[in-house]
């Protein structure tokens, strides 16, 4: 799974530590994340101090300020002719996502709506850049990020660039396929090589590995299960009580499951019945009416089927699950 990262992160192109003068009247105003734009009170407090200030940042291939705005306006406000700064390489997205960065890190606190808005640019221009990636630059949480994300709609990106540089699938069902495939075509391939091809970590090629050598799915696991819809999944675990006794439809699909020649005619089929029939709640066949049940019995019978309707739910996901898989 190749992935381009070229514009997935600015790490790998720092700005030139080299310090250099540059004309006041020649440095342009910033691409700044910052909507109400220069403080003019703190800016006339830093053309009060006596001290040098530091060099402000400076896009060399246009000449903006990348993080130094209020500097550059003290430097005006003295009368400056030159200012010192150091150059930064890139193209502009790289740019303001270093403005960000550093205005994020240092200097005057950027607002919540400004940072909000510096997030949802930053994942226009590097949709590759994991939700953490984003937060860590912008000054927000990952969820807040992930938010932003979902209102943005662009679209999917089959992998992202995570804060320590490495690339990760966003669906891990399809990072742990490809890896399948790739220990399919080269079974003596190292970790490294598989993960490599297939975009996903050491960790998690091993774990395809080793369920593959088990003879078991490599794909299908607690943590990469197809996502399910949220809506879905809560009219999966909510129950709805029928007005009318379901006592009859569920014997009609209990009929029916016994009539199918396709349990019927195997071994495992008529397994599956035999254990079935006993299992079955029918509510016009419970024996003994509710309310001559003792009061402390109803509270460990109600336990009891709490954890079962549980059980019959989780049965319910899991052939759900093998039925969208195949």
């Amino acid at each position: 799974m190749a992935v381009d990262t070229s514009r997935s992160t600015v790490d790998s192109r720092p700005w030139d530590s080299t310090v250099v003068r540059l004309a006041v009247s020649s440095v342009r105003e910033a691409d700044s994340p910052r909507s109400a734009g220069v403080d003019m009170a703190h800016a006339r407090s830093l053309a009060q101090t006596e001290a040098d200030l530091p060099p402000i940042v400076v896009h060399r291939a246009t000449g903006r300020v990348i993080d130094g705005m209020h500097r550059l306006t003290a430097a005006r406000l003295r009368g400056e002719p030159e200012i010192s700064a150091q150059l930064f390489d890139g193209d502009e997205d790289e740019a303001f996502l270093l403005a960000v960065r550093l205005n994020v890190s240092h200097g005057m606190p950027l607002t919540i709506a400004d940072r909000r808005a510096a997030a949802a640019r930053i994942i226009r221009t590097h949709p590759r850049l994991s939700d953490r990636a984003v937060a860590v630059s912008a000054g927000l949480s990952a969820k807040t990020v992930g938010s932003l994300r979902r209102k943005l709609d662009g679209p999917p990106e089959p992998a992202r660039v995570g804060r320590d540089g490495r690339v990760r699938p966003v669906n891990g069902a399809a990072g742990r396929q490809a890896a399948a495939e790739v220990i399919a075509r080269h079974p003596d391939a190292t970790l490294r090589h598989i993960a490599r091809e297939a975009g996903i970590s050491v960790e998690t090629a091993r774990s395809v590995r080793r369920r593959l050598q088990a003879g078991e799915d490599p794909v299908l696991d607690r943590r990469t299960r197809p996502a399910r819809d949220d809506q879905t999944t809560r009219q999966l675990l909510t129950v709805k009580l029928a007005q009318d006794d379901p006592s009859e439809e569920l014997r009609s699909l209990l009929e029916a499951l016994q009539q199918d020649p396709a349990l019927r005619c195997t071994e495992s089929g008529r397994a599956l019945l035999r254990w079935l029939g006993p299992r079955v709640l029918l509510s016009d066949e419970i024996p003994v009416p509710l309310h001559r049940i003792p009061p402390h019995s109803r509270i460990n019978l109600a336990a009891l089927a709490r954890f079962c309707a549980a059980a019959w739910i989780q049965l319910a996901l899991g052939l759900e699950d093998v039925d969208q898989t195949g």
